[in-house]
C-alpha cells in the first residue's frame, strides 16, 4: 500500500505541472517574449541615442576648432601684415604705431567677441541637446514604466493561482468535495 502511494505521488505532481504548463504555459512564453522585445527595444533606443549624441558632439567640436583656427590664422595673417608694413614703413612709424595699435585693439575685441559668441553658441547647444535627451530619456522611462504597468495588469494573481492548484490538488485527491446546495 505505501509503494502505491509513493507511486501516485510523483504522477500527480507530474500532472500538476503539467496542467500549469497547458494553464499558464503559453501566458508565460509570451511575457518572457514581451520582456525580450522591450529590452531589446529599450537598449536599441538608449544605443541609437548614445550614437547620435556622440556625432551631434565630434560635429560640434570639430565646428568649434574649425572656427577657433579660422580665427586663429586670420590674426596670423593679419599680425603678418602689420609688421611687414612696419619694417616698410619705418619714416612714418609714429603716425603708422598708433594706427596699428588701434586696429590691433579692434582686433582683440573681435576675437573676444567672437570667442564670447563661439562660447554661448555652445552653452545654447549643449542646454539643447541636454533638453533633447532628458525629454529622450523622459519619454523612454514613461513607455517602459506603462509596459511594466501593462505587464503587471496583465498577469495572474499569485493567491488565486495557490487557490485554485490548492483546489485542483484537492479534487484530484479526492478530498474536496463541491455542494450542490444551491442548485
Amino acid at each position: 500500500m505505501t509503494k502505491k502511494k509513493e507511486a501516485v505521488v510523483p504522477m500527480e505532481e507530474g500532472n500538476v505541472d503539467q496542467i500549469r504548463d497547458i494553464i499558464f504555459g503559453a501566458q508565460m512564453r509570451d511575457y518572457e517574449k514581451r520582456f525580450s522585445r522591450l529590452e531589446e527595444r529599450v537598449l536599441n533606443e538608449s544605443n541609437l541615442l548614445r550614437n547620435e549624441t556622440s556625432n551631434r558632439l565630434d560635429t560640434l567640436e570639430s565646428y568649434i576648432k574649425q572656427e577657433i583656427g579660422s580665427v586663429l590664422d586670420q590674426l596670423s595673417v593679419e599680425r603678418g601684415e602689420r609688421e611687414d608694413d612696419t619694417r616698410h614703413a619705418s619714416d612714418e612709424l609714429s603716425k603708422k604705431a598708433s594706427e596699428h595699435e588701434k586696429k590691433l585693439n579692434q582686433l582683440q575685441t573681435k576675437m573676444n567677441q567672437g570667442q564670447s559668441e563661439l562660447r554661448e553658441s555652445l552653452l545654447n547647444q549643449s542646454k539643447s541637446l541636454s533638453n533633447e535627451i532628458q525629454m529622450v530619456r523622459d519619454t523612454l522611462t514613461s513607455a517602459l514604466d506603462r509596459s511594466t504597468e501593462e505587464l503587471r495588469d496583465d498577469k495572474a494573481d499569485r493567491k488565486a493561482l495557490a487557490d485554485m492548484f490548492t483546489e485542483v490538488a484537492m479534487r484530484l485527491n479526492g478530498e474536496f468535495q463541491v455542494n450542490n446546495d444551491d442548485a
